[in-house]
C-alpha cells in the first residue's frame, strides 16, 4: 500500500455511504491522531484500539443523525498525496466550507485542524479536508 493515509479515508468514506456503524481499520500514530481529532470535532461517536497480534486496529464507531440517519461526514477529501504534496503557511490557510468544515494539518508541533494551526502560528502539509 503507496498511501496508508487514503486508504484510512477511503475506508471510512465507504462504510458511511453504505451505511455501517462500525469500521475497523489497521492502526498507525498517524491514523490514530486522525481519528482522535475526527472524534474531538464530532465527527464519529467513539473509537477503540484493538490489541491483536500482528498489528492493532483501530475500531470506530461513525455517527449519524438520529431522525433522518445522514451521516455526520459528508465528504472526505485527500488533498496532499504522495506524488504531490500541498503545504501551505498561516496567511495562506485553506477554509472548508468557509469555516463550517475542517482541514486536517502535519505540522511540526503534530497534527491538527486548521483553526487550531493558527492559533499556534504555524503551517505545514494539509492532509485532508472534512466537512
Amino acid at each position: 500500500m503507496t498511501d496508508p493515509i487514503a486508504d484510512f479515508l477511503t475506508r471510512i468514506r465507504n462504510a458511511v455511504n453504505v451505511g455501517h456503524k462500525v469500521v475497523e481499520i489497521p492502526a498507525s500514530k498517524m491514523k490514530l491522531e486522525l481519528t482522535r481529532i475526527l472524534h474531538e470535532k464530532g465527527y464519529i461517536l467513539a473509537y477503540k484500539i484493538i490489541e491483536g497480534n500482528p498489528s492493532n486496529t483501530i475500531k470506530i464507531a461513525l455517527k449519524y443523525h438520529p431522525d433522518t440517519k445522514r451521516p455526520a461526514i459528508k465528504k472526505l477529501q485527500r488533498i496532499s498525496t504522495p506524488g504531490l504534496r500541498q503545504y501551505t503557511d498561516v496567511q495562506n490557510m485553506p477554509r472548508v466550507l468557509n469555516g463550517l468544515g475542517i482541514a486536517i494539518l502535519s505540522t511540526s508541533k503534530g497534527i491538527m485542524t486548521d483553526k487550531e494551526a493558527v492559533v499556534q502560528n504555524v503551517g505545514g502539509e494539509v492532509i485532508c479536508y472534512v466537512y
